[in-house]
């Protein structure tokens, strides 16, 4: 990678992933675009060039990618799991419709592609506890049918055209720095706010919901490192299930508990983003991500519960200090 474009970028991943790259790259190699313009303080507006950008429009994802001379698109606009069901021609116009832009102008400025898939390109009858990496998908939400196609573009468009298109299964994401946008796994961030915050978190999620999760900060470097791995050796490019841990709401609650002992959690299921929850996997195999490309997590439970709250502690001084009555 030398210079590379980001759609998303204001979104939950691509904060985090922006930043990343400027380090890695520098300021000026990394172009964050987004389909609104992001507040003058986001930092994928302070901290380096951004513009505004609808992926959808291939005449003017094209323009800015030759201009920016991207050599690497990292393509993370969409709409979640939840909004998709809400919105599930929405979902399809812009997941589907602005990937398929996005690769014909990967093909044409010989550009690779970073796609994001998810969980939920599995469904109620994919084996659960492990899901292979190869496995039935059928999923039972718009999201989820965008991702499976998704990954089959990309699959098309490396087979048929020779374009570097390489993607992740990711898990349920946790992150600090910026607000869940929509998911069915949006608990697993808000909870660890309110903790904080209120000391107290309603969860949408049956308490003992089993789901595979991430810490950000892995989810990132995830991406990044498949992006600079030996193309030869990459055999699943665009479909890698990676996971690090495995929680329900329930021992997440236990885990804050421990480091918050005022901290309560009550539930007030949320029946469309459980039958979601229920339709993905509890865990996944990413023995082939391990193999072909040396995947390895670095936080568990304990150590992304301390980080997170590290931070959040750092944005809610007074919150935090005291417990809420």
């Amino acid at each position: 990678m030398k210079r590379a474009l980001v759609t998303g970028a204001a979104g939950q991943i691509g904060t985090e992933l922006v930043a990343a790259l400027r380090r890695l790259l520098g300021p000026e190699a990394v172009l964050a675009t987004d389909l609104r313009l992001a507040d003058p303080d986001h930092p994928v507006r302070a901290e380096g060039d951004f513009q505004v950008l609808d992926c959808t429009q291939g005449t003017e994802v094209a323009r800015i990618v030759s201009e920016h001379e991207a050599d690497v698109i990292f393509h993370l606009a969409a709409l979640l799991s939840a909004v998709g069901e809400k919105r599930p021609l929405e979902a399809y116009r812009v997941n589907l419709g602005g990937l398929m832009e996005v690769l014909e102008v990967a093909r044409q400025e010989e550009c690779a592609v970073f796609t994001p898939s998810s969980i939920a390109a599995f469904g109620p009858d994919t084996p659960p506890d492990p899901t292979p990496q190869t496995t039935i998908q059928r999923p039972t939400s718009m999201y989820g049918v965008t991702k499976v196609a998704g990954e089959l573009l990309c699959d098309y468009y490396h087979s048929k055209f020779g374009v570097d298109t390489r993607g992740l299964r990711y898990p349920g994401i946790i992150s600090h720095s910026a607000p869940p946008g929509g998911g069915t796994t949006d608990y697993a961030v808000e909870i660890f706010h309110a903790a904080v915050r209120d000391g107290k978190y309603t969860c949408f999620l049956e308490p003992d919901t089993q789901l595979d999760m991430m810490y950000m900060t892995d989810a990132v470097r995830a991406a990044m490192e498949l992006m600079e791995a030996d193309p030869d050796r990459l055999r699943h490019r665009n479909a890698f299930n990676v996971t690090a841990m495995q929680l329900t709401p329930a021992a997440l609650a236990e885990s804050l508990r421990k480091r918050i002992p005022h901290f309560e959690i009550d539930y007030d299921v949320d029946p469309v983003r459980q039958a979601i929850a229920d339709s993905w996997p509890r865990r996944m195999d990413d023995s082939a991500a391990r193999e072909e490309w040396g995947w390895s997590p670095t936080f568990g439970l304990d150590e992304m519960v301390d980080d997170m709250l590290d931070h959040l502690r750092l944005a809610h001084p007074i919150e935090s200090a005291s417990p809420s009555n």
